[in-house]
């Protein structure tokens, strides 16, 4: 039995989920309890849980405010739950998570003066990026959905929450095998004449440029993955899900996460553009690339000329064999009309995804594994 088995054999049944049964209060309870002890770990852990760079301008005051308020909705969540609902499992489980939360000092914990660790994990960067893309996107999923019966506890999701917290908690990894490197060759690349005149541009401007650049970087090493068979093997791990939502995303294995980030970077560095400009960027494709897997379905003709819609990349994750190898850009769909790749048919939408023939392993471990073996 699997991880994901077991937490389904507790936790549901079959009675009604929707508003007013006690399932929607129950699951917030699980969810915010989870990250209530998290928020509160981080709190007594700070120099091994959390991230340097965000750690100086959290307001402490307010955070401590959150972590208490959190805790108190858990309780009246999972009360609620308890009340509605006839299997009382997910309350139980929001009232223990609570529980553990308070015993652990919940906002009030009194941080330390310890030293700086060498080695840290983001946990407080997973802890935001749960609050903001859930709060973003499920809500839209529910009400928009492409496939409503489809749900957010579709087969897969425990295997892809965890790429979502090693892509969030490996913060310090990534930097190491990423942007290290990637500012190195950026440096080495830098032209100062044209780095000067791309810093000459308003701000609006780069920004609109290093979306262009990143995607033209983005096309390329993503056409590679697909064509180089040493690629496939670890890109294919991406186009194993066969559900598509919000966490579908973050099914990326860490080579290619690697590989793509740090030549995307690249171009970007080497042509220097201000730092305000690459972190709307930052901040806009981390948005994005959640939206375009999401089980949601916004249509506009107009704006699907000019960015990718969950649409566009739903196609490139299809099971239809004329669908295979294209849209690769993940941001700008022209730069597949100009290359010959772009295909959007009508008004339909995938029949599914993934490939045909395709059996991969379920879980984290063995899917970071599965690329290695031979084939």
């Amino acid at each position: 039995m699997t991880a994901e088995q077991w937490l389904n054999r507790i936790f549901t049944d079959k009675a009604p989920r929707r508003f007013g049964t006690g399932w929607i209060s129950g699951v917030l309870a699980v969810l915010l309890g989870l990250l209530a002890v998290a928020a509160v770990l981080c709190l007594h852990f700070p120099q091994w849980l959390t991230l340097p760079e965000l750690r100086s301008h959290y307001p402490l005051w307010l955070v401590r405010r959150v972590i208490d308020g959190a805790i108190l909705l858990t309780m009246a969540l999972a009360g609620l739950s308890m009340l509605l609902r006839r299997r009382k499992a997910l309350g139980l489980a929001g009232l223990v998570l609570a529980g553990i939360a308070l015993s652990l000092g919940a906002g009030g914990v009194a941080i330390g003066a310890a030293p700086e660790s060498a080695i840290y994990l983001g946990l407080d960067w997973f802890v935001l990026g749960v609050l903001t893309m859930a709060a973003l996107f499920v809500p839209l999923e529910r009400a928009f959905a492409l496939r409503p019966a489809q749900g957010p506890f579709r087969p897969g999701w425990l295997t892809d929450t965890t790429y979502f917290f090693m892509s969030h908690a490996l913060a310090q990894v990534m930097s190491l095998l990423v942007l290290v490197p990637a500012t190195r060759a950026g440096q080495a690349l830098a032209i100062a004449p044209v780095q000067g005149v791309v810093r000459g541009l308003p701000l609006a401007a780069q920004f609109a440029l290093v979306v262009l650049v990143a995607d033209l970087a983005q096309y390329a090493v993503h056409r590679a993955f697909h064509a180089v068979p040493v690629l496939w093997r670890f890109h294919r791990v991406h186009h194993s899900v066969v559900r598509m939502d919000w966490l579908a995303g973050s099914r990326l294995h860490l080579i290619d996460v690697i590989v793509t980030r740090g030549l995307v970077l690249v171009p970007i560095l080497a042509l220097g553009f201000d730092t305000p400009a690459v972190y709307a960027y930052l901040g806009f494709v981390s948005v994005h690339a959640v939206f375009i897997h999401a089980n949601f379905a916004p249509r506009s003709e107009w704006l699907e000329r000019w960015i990718v819609m969950p649409r566009f990349h739903h196609w490139h994750h299809a099971i239809e064999q004329e669908a295979r190898d294209t849209n690769f850009a993940v941001h700008l769909p022209m730069i597949d009309r100009w290359l010959g790749t772009a295909y959007l048919p009508g008004d339909r939408w995938p029949q599914g995804y993934g490939v045909d023939g395709m059996d991969v392993p379920e879980g984290y471990a063995r899917q970071f594994f599965w690329p290695l073996r031979r084939c």
